[in-house]
């Protein structure tokens, strides 16, 4: 189950029927997220696999399963920034157990990004994808 904050952004997405108004509503998103101070702009919160420069970095509260989940990010681009902005409304407060069973890719395609993203943004929105799942699950184990 998606969170109130990601069901909002499929609500807009429905509102506006041009892509370029929904790439538009996307990049917006990314400017009214807070960006990511300079200090944690490092190796260890870079996501490989993006074409343009993406750092995610976990913020969690608790221990274990039972963990929530939190994360800031940043991004060179503006589009990518927004993505991470819609990835944040679709895990950012669920715990570590829900994390690892929301179906990224399906959720995405209820906005239609999977049909409009070029093939290099959907690999970096992949990689982001794998990196917030892999940190959830290390979360999740007690690594």
């Amino acid at each position: 189950m998606a969170s109130e904050a990601f069901e909002e952004i499929v609500e807009t997405f429905e509102f506006l029927e041009d892509w370029e108004d929904r790439y538009r509503h996307v990049i917006e998103l990314g400017k009214a997220m807070e960006p990511l101070p300079e200090a944690f702009k490092v190796p260890a919160t870079k996501v490989d696999g993006c074409a343009s420069q993406v750092w995610l970095m976990a913020d969690v509260e608790g221990e274990g399963r039972e963990a929530i989940y939190h994360f800031k990010g940043d991004s060179d681009a503006m589009i990518v920034k927004g993505l991470i902005a819609v990835l944040r409304a679709l895990y950012d407060g669920l715990n570590v157990v829900a994390v690892l069973d929301t179906d990224a890719g399906a959720e995405m395609a209820r906005l239609g990004l999977d049909e409009h993203l070029s093939s290099q943004r959907s690999n970096g929105l992949r990689a982001m994808v794998e990196r917030i799942r892999t940190q959830a699950a290390g979360i999740a184990e007690g690594v």
